[in-house]
């Protein structure tokens, strides 16, 4: 069933409490929705629940501190949620990281870091919350938060990162009739630059995947990477998801500026296409 009203819904957004995360959180508060906001910044939660207060938000809003590369804490978040609230309606995977580094100076640490949150992080979040969404049979809706990174080609220092939200892209677009047969609507968002904490990368990388980076220097240069102030505001980005989950749309693209290498990138692989694949 699609999704008509958020009055009644229960959305659950991972990485909620900063940037494009926070954005959706009160786009969708404000909308009636009630929100789940899972953050693995007990900082960054805190301050989200003191800005959603002071927009008269606050009732509609309640927050946990979740990892979402931890495969049993998120199951067990999923299964308290069904207990306490009926279930999810809304599931936003939206936790991600800017990992970033030459790709030839990477190592397991650093795939297993950039890939663990922003594809992994998609991926438990799935295994834990669409069965119930399923059982319930309330429909719903699930936004998958990938990067207009995944549709172009990027510089070798954001391979890792590009890779992980192509493949976000991708499972997005070919999961989305599966959903469709359960009555739950898809989304995939793929934003541009977005004023948020992602370029904190370095403050989120756990211990054990920090001591053997190949990554310290660009992780530090990125950590003084001052976001621009024409940048998008996320709670513009908010409103897009909002209404892209009324409409059903399956993408969410807040930027233009990289249409002609995303045309580019087509128009490469076609050429390099047989005429008896295009004819299948």
């Amino acid at each position: 069933m699609a999704i008509t009203s958020f009055a009644g819904r229960n959305a659950f957004i991972t990485g909620g409490a900063s940037g494009i995360g926070l954005g959706i959180a009160k786009a969708l508060a404000k909308r009636d929705a009630f929100i789940i906001i899972a953050d693995l910044r007990p900082d960054h939660i805190g301050k989200a629940l003191r800005v959603l207060a002071s927009e008269g938000l606050g009732e509609s809003v309640i927050a946990m501190e979740l990892d979402v590369t931890d495969r049993q804490a998120y199951a067990e978040a999923a299964r308290r949620l069904d207990d306490e609230l009926g279930g999810v309606d809304i599931l936003v995977n939206n936790a991600g990281v800017g990992v970033e580094g030459p790709v030839l100076e990477a190592t397991h640490a650093d795939w297993d870091f950039g890939l663990g949150v922003n594809l992994g992080g998609v991926v438990n979040g799935l295994q834990a919350v669409l069965p119930q969404m399923i059982a319930h049979g309330r429909g719903g809706h699930v936004v998958n938060t990938a990067s207009l990174a995944a549709t172009v080609v990027m510089p070798g220092h954001l391979a890792i990162y590009a890779a992980s939200k192509a493949a976000v892209l991708n499972l997005s677009e070919n999961m989305r009739a599966d959903l469709a047969a359960k009555g739950i609507g898809s989304s995939v968002l793929c934003p541009g630059f977005v004023r948020s904490n992602i370029h904190e990368a370095a403050r989120n990388r756990p211990a054990h995947l920090r001591e053997s980076s190949g990554f310290a220097a660009s992780e530090q240069a990125l950590a003084e990477r001052v976001v621009g102030s024409d940048w998008m505001d996320p709670d513009l980005v908010g409103e897009m998801v909002a209404d892209a989950i009324f409409a059903n749309d399956l993408y969410i693209v807040t930027h233009g500026q990289f249409a002609n290498r995303m045309r580019e990138r087509a128009e490469a692989v076609l050429a390099a296409t047989p005429e008896s694949a295009l004819q299948f």
